[in-house]
This record gives structure tokens, sequence and C-alpha cells, in this order.
């Protein structure tokens, strides 16, 4: 509770997530406490935030002070830091991007994987002059080691080890410096790429997938084992389906598509592709076994594969010597198997393809983690201190290398508490705080009123005020227009999105001019779409947008036999 002098008369509105959201409860991370304060005298500071997250510099970005490699960067380089990527057999190359979009690379430099020019190792960063402010999106890494980026423009650039085409250049010469991948790619804009071993998929905006590089099992996806020297479209299965999700096992690739299917190719020996065999596929073939269940996001490990759904269960087959599938024993699964994680809904699953490490993330925030843990094998998910599925690798895998590209944008890397304080707080002028997580806000009650108390009934005379839902703040940030609050909210709500509340959300999000999150809840009740019909929520369904929705969802092919 808040500790406050007997002085002070506040009124108060407590802030709690959208009407119908699943609670986001547990013993350890109890849900955000938002309130708001309306004074006409300002409390000490001290009185109300104690050690306060908010009030440290934004520029305090990225931590990547787990990892060795940046041991000796001095901490006003890392300050700067924005993004990152650790790789290579022993974890001893990096590459990052700081925030005036200048990249640097450090380490081994083993076959010219740090794009320097040269294969000269560094203990200290080289400025990577080809990249400097093309704004990366994506990154992933090989074996080789190779590594390979997506921009905001949509290019892709690639070097390091080519031994087996796997820079789509036609050729199996190492590239010292980061080249541009042009063929059949030049009028296209990859928004993702993703590498195994030695070879690499990239998926593009229009949910296309290219692929590339060594070939040995099928994993290019090409109805064939010779090596693909430049980009290839995967098509067969694939031709005419938009996909959203890519990843790479060390000789596999998985893709999901916008309707919750899943699709594997490539070697299979371990049952790393889910089809309930061990033959290798030289094109996509679909997990027949996920049959309507609907997957938003996969991961692959060495030999193993992690799936996550739109409830927030996960799904895992493949390998598991190290217990890397999460299910109690150390015994191969050719299928999909349900994690018992008897925990709440999970938000996100990690796994890289240099390790037998697993991860995946609470809606609360706590992290857990299995399979092969510096060298110990756990065979069921354990419930850790940590925050961040990267701090499971970065600790934990061997190689302790990055699973994915460590990002924290300046636009996304702040809560929606801390957009809140962003783009309202003013002190100086202030007559209302809002308390959240603990920590002051503030605001200014005039320019609030039109929205949050309008459509909360707040009155200003009114001593204690009615909830405030996440609704509002998605209001506030639309009437004011702050990008960053919106897209928080959107994607607090999206979290807590059930098939009781899905309809509700939706109609939110139709409201609010949401429409990342109009798009998301869309796709959930038309995947769900029997349970969702059901509710109370859909016989109470605007007749306007009822029938947007009716007729949105047949162009989808939702009523298809």
């Amino acid at each position: 509770m808040i500790k406050r002098k007997a002085k002070h008369s506040e009124e108060r509105a407590e802030v709690t997530p959208y009407k119908g959201m699943t609670p986001q409860t547990t013993a350890k991370n109890p849900p955000s406490d938002f309130r708001c304060f309306l004074d006409d005298s300002e409390p000490h500071k001290e009185e109300i935030l104690g050690e306060d997250s908010y009030s440290r510099p934004y520029s305090s970005m990225l931590d990547v002070g787990k990892w060795p490699v940046f041991a000796l960067l001095p901490p006003e380089d890392l300050r700067l830091v924005r993004q990152a990527c650790v790789f290579g057999s022993a974890a001893n190359e990096a590459i990052y991007v700081t925030l005036n979009d200048e990249v640097f690379a450090l380490g081994t430099n083993c076959s010219g994987c740090l794009g320097l020019g040269d294969t000269q190792s560094s203990i200290e960063p080289r400025r990577i002059d080809v990249l400097c402010g093309k704004k990366i999106v994506s990154l992933s890494y090989g074996t080789g080691p190779h590594v390979v980026i997506a921009t905001a423009d949509g290019e892709v650039y690639a070097w390091g080890h080519n031994g087996y085409s796997q820079l789509g250049n036609g050729t199996t010469n190492h590239g010292l410096s980061p080249a541009l991948v042009s063929t059949n790619l030049i009028s296209k804009r990859v928004t993702e790429v993703a590498c195994g071993s030695h070879h690499t998929i990239a998926l593009t905006t229009e949910g296309e997938v290219y692929a590339w590089g060594y070939n040995n099992s099928g994993q290019v996806g090409s109805g064939s084992t010779a090596n693909q020297p430049t980009p290839r479209r995967v098509s067969s299965c694939l031709q005419n389906k938009v996909v959203v999700n890519i990843a790479c096992g060390q000789l596999c690739s998985m893709a999901v598509l916008d309707n919750g299917e899943t699709y594997g190719w490539g070697y299979n020996c371990n049952g790393q592709l889910g089809l309930g065999n061990n033959g290798n596929q030289q094109t996509p073939c679909r997990i027949a076994t996920l049959q309507g269940i609907n997957i938003v996001q996969v991961a692959c490990g060495y030999a193993h594969t992690l799936a996550l759904t739109d409830e927030g269960l996960v799904y895992s087959w493949g390998a598991n010597s190290y217990g890397q599938l999460g299910t109690g024993n150390k015994s191969n699964q050719a299928v999909p198997t349900l994690i018992n994680m008897d925990k709440e809904r999970m938000v996100e699953v990690a796994a890289c393809h240099t390790s037998h490490t697993s991860a995946a993330k609470t809606q609360s925030g706590q992290v857990l983690m299995w399979g092969q843990c510096r060298g110990q094998a756990v065979s069921f998910p354990h419930l850790t201190h940590f925050t961040s599925t990267d701090d499971v690798f970065a600790c934990f895998a061997t190689p302790a290398v990055t699973w994915h590209l460590l990002s924290v944008d300046g636009d996304d890397y702040l809560t929606v508490a801390q957009s809140l304080k962003r783009e309202f707080d003013s002190p100086e002028i202030s007559d209302l705080r809002f308390l959240v997580d603990g920590k002051s806000i503030h605001v200014h009650k005039a320019l609030l009123k039109i929205s949050i108390f309008k459509h909360e009934g707040i009155s200003e005379g009114q001593r204690e005020a009615n909830k405030v839902s996440y609704e509002c703040l998605l209001d506030l940030a639309t009437y004011y227009r702050e990008s960053r609050l919106k897209r928080l909210c959107q994607e607090t709500i999206k979290r807590g999105i059930t098939e009781e509340n899905a309809i509700t959300l939706l109609s939110a999000a139709v409201k609010y001019e949401a429409r990342d999150l109009e798009d998301f809840c869309f796709k959930f009740c038309v995947n769900h779409l029997t349970a969702v019909t059901q509710t109370q929520a859909f016989a109470d369904m605007d007749h306007t947008l009822l029938k947007n929705f009716i007729s949105k969802a047949s162009r989808y092919g939702a009523f298809k036999n």
C-alpha cells in the first residue's frame, strides 16, 4: 500500500485489466496494481516511489551482461546496446546494434562471420560500416557460422561460412562482408530469417517462404536433396498459403500458417517434424496431429520442436535424450505431445538449433526451463527466477548463445506503465497521479477528463471512482495518438484472450481502431468459431459488427466443410 501523509486528500480510480480478461495472478507475480490519484498537493516523492525502476534513464536498454563475450565492454558502451546476438561454437562471437543504429562485432571471427571484411579476431568491438543505419529486424546464424539478417526495408544480407551456398549468392566462397541476397528476392520484402546448421529460410510480407543452402535431408523443401545455391520459393503444400512464422532445427525447417496449421520438412530421424514417423521429407508436410489446434509460434532446438498455441498451451516433439521435450522422461516423440506445465498461460517458447535446451514464458512473466541445463538433464519444466527466456540460454545452454535476436526497440521496450509515464508524465503541472505497479505517473486532469472521466463515469467531486480498464487506456492512446501506449495495451489484451471474451475484445479493437488487435481477435474467433459463437458476447454482438464478422469469416473460409 501507499504510505501517505494525512494532509493528502486524494480521489482514486483503480485501473484493472479489460473486462472479461483472464486475471494474470500467481503467488510470486501478482497482477499489476494500477491506481490513479487526484490530488491538490503533490506527495513527497520518497513516499511513493521507493526504488523506482521508471526513474532510471530510458537509454538503459538491453542487459547483455550475462554473456561473457560482452564482459570487456565499458559501461558507457553497454548502455547504448539496443540489439544483440551471441553465436558461435563457443559463444565467442557477437554482433550488436546501438541506439544510433551503428552495428558492431567482436569475437573470434570464424569464416569471417563477423562481417568485418577479414578473418581477424577482435577482443574489442569493430564497426560493420555497411550495416550501419540498415535497421535490422531479424537475425539468425548457422553453425559454420554464417549470419543472415533482414532489414526494415525488407532486404536480406548474408556473410560468413558458405561451404554449402548458405549465403545464397550462387557460390561456395566464404563471405567476409555482408552482401545483399538478391536472387528471387529483389522484388520481395523479407520480414524474418531463420538458419539451420548450413541452410537458410526467409519469410516475406506476402507469407511466402524462400530457402537456400545445404539440402542433404530435404531441409530446403525443393523436392530433392541437391544443395540450393540461391533463394528458391518453397511451394508444394505451401502454395497459395500464408506463412506467419518460421524456424529451423539443425537440418529441418518449420512453418506456421495464418490459420494455425504447422508444416515441417527436412531431417526427421528423431521425429522432429512431428509427422508420426522418422522419414525425411523433401517437401513441406502438414502435422496432422495438430488438426484443430491453432499454433502461433514454433521454436526448434537441435533435433526437437516446441509449439505454442493461441490458448497458451505448449506442445513438443522430436529428440528427448536430455528431457528437452518436458514430458518427464527421455523418450523421443514423433508426434506433438502436450506438456503439462501445471502453470498459467504461456506466451512464448524458446529453443535454439545449437542446443538441447528449452524454455517458456508465462503470461505473468515467469520463466521455465528444461532439457540440457549446464550438463544436467531436466526432463520437466523447472520454474526459474529469470524474467526472460534469454537468461536461460545465457546461463544454462551449451553453448550459451542467444536463441533469437535480442531486441529492445526504442518504441517497444517500455511496459504499459512505463509508456504511460513517458507520454503523459508532467509533475510540474500535474493534478492527477496514476499509480502503476507502485510507481507514480503524473498527468493533467483536464487533458484526461475527455476520455477517462467520460468513459468511466468519474465525476470531479467523486472520492472513490469506478474501475478503469485497459479499454480506457486504449481509448486514451487512440485519442492522443500515442502509438507506443496503444501498441502495448494491444499486446497486453492479446495475452488475456479466451473463447469467452474474444468477441468483446474484437468489439473494443474495432471501436478504437486497433488494427493489429482486431486482426488477432478475428483470427482467434475464426479458429475457435464453434465455441465463440456459443458465448453470450456473441449473442449480444452489435448487428453491424456481426454482419461484418460473418462476411469476413466467409471470405476467410471459415464456413467451408
